[in-house]
């Protein structure tokens, strides 16, 4: 039943992004579009509502007496937040700084069906400690119960904690309780205006689409008016290519104080899937490639494969967050085989979600990033000497 509900979510979730992006026409597309259209205003206003909930103090903030960094953007998907909230974890933990990463998990494996509607029937408030993906020496669940991001993070730092609950108030709490935790990372909190104190926040923007198609959900990507970058402590212009001054300069219209920093998805090594074994950037030069991807933005993938010297002879796209089926990944193989891929490549964060395979006749590979910042490098290590009160 799952299977068959996410599979529906999945198919209906692309046929509105291609709605929204005008990939489809007629005259169904056109009224699906205005309908989204007027659904988008009340979004607009249900924006505006909560805000003015939160700043009459109608809607209760919480302060936990610790650092809190939210890191998140004003679209959804696609800005490349998860290897930012690394860095600042790295940069923090480096530092000295005890940090927790405190994720809602979207996706992830959400607690039975039975005591969720009791609780709410009851009224009460939901009592259950918040899922550990990594105590901050072992990786404690799965991508599936976890969801992929903090799976990927809990993977990608050793020795921080991560934790996973709709209420990071709760999550919160607990990182400092159980684990001594003194700063605080949201990921993808930009939104999330419950837990307050001494907060920084940071908001990430794609280059390629900086706002999306302008419009608020579901007509559009954002989840906020551009406007609302004023809250913004740090802008974060990821995917740069340096020519950025126009971006910049909207940037600094609705908030002129933030420091703006730009970066790159900077591609380390490949990694088999399966075995974990490292291969160099230049051992995959000139090899004919297949690209597999389940992300917001598969084509910025797909370039940096190009631009890595690869030959792209294939390309599979399936619906962000998409968990693949052994049957699915083996037709991949199958039809990359027939183009004569020498080798399959696809994201870490799809890697998380990969089946177990009776058969493998092509290497499986993801290609591990980081952050590069190209400029304000400055401005990145004094927001991290201003949290660490330095």
């Amino acid at each position: 039943m799952r299977e068959k509900l996410r599979a529906w979510t999945e198919s209906l979730e692309t046929f509105v992004l291609e709605v929204i992006f005008e990939h489809r026409r007629g005259k169904r597309a056109a009224i699906a579009r205005s309908t989204l259209f007027l659904l988008s205003k009340l979004f607009q206003l249900g924006v505006k509502f909560r805000h003015f909930l939160y700043s009459f103090r109608i809607l209760r903030d919480y302060t936990l007496g610790v650092q809190v960094i939210a890191i998140g953007n004003l679209t959804v998907g696609g800005t490349g937040k998860t290897p930012v909230v690394e860095k600042f974890a790295r940069e923090l933990q480096d530092q000295g700084r005890t940090v927790a990463i405190l994720s809602r998990g979207y996706r992830s494996k959400p607690p039975p069906l039975t005591k969720r509607l009791l609780d709410k029937l009851l009224l009460r408030e939901d009592s259950t400690p918040p899922r550990i993906v990594s105590d901050g020496k072992s990786l404690l669940l799965d991508s599936d119960t976890a969801g992929d991001e903090p799976y990927m993070l809990a993977s990608n730092l050793k020795d921080v904690v991560v934790l996973v609950d709709k209420d990071r108030v709760k999550s919160g709490r607990y990182a400092i309780e159980q684990f001594g935790c003194d700063t605080l990372l949201l990921d993808d909190g930009f939104q999330y205006w419950k837990l307050k104190g001494r907060r920084m926040d940071v908001v990430l923007i794609d280059y390629q689409q900086p706002f999306g198609n302008e419009y608020l959900l579901p007509r559009g990507t954002l989840r906020e008016p551009p406007s609302h970058l004023v809250r913004a402590n740090t802008v974060f212009i990821t995917k740069s290519d340096g020519n950025t001054a126009e971006l910049r300069e909207r940037i600094g219209r609705f908030n002129p104080t933030a420091s703006i920093i730009e970066c790159v998805h900077h591609p380390l090594y490949f990694e088999d899937v399966f075995t974990g074994e490292r291969f160099g950037l230049e051992q995959l030069r000139s090899k004919r490639v297949a690209a597999l991807s389940g992300i917001a933005q598969p084509e910025s993938f797909e370039q940096s494969l190009v631009k890595l010297g690869n030959e792209l002879v294939y390309t599979k796209r399936f619906a962000d967050h998409h968990r693949f089926s052994q049957q699915e990944v083996l037709n991949v193989i199958n039809r990359s085989k027939k183009r004569q891929a020498e080798v399959i490549v696809t994201t870490q964060k799809d890697a998380v979600r990969f089946p177990k395979l009776d058969r493998r006749d092509l290497p499986i590979l993801f290609v591990r990033v980081e952050i590069k910042i190209l400029k304000g490098a400055k401005d990145f290590q004094d927001c991290v000497r201003q949290i660490c009160f330095r």
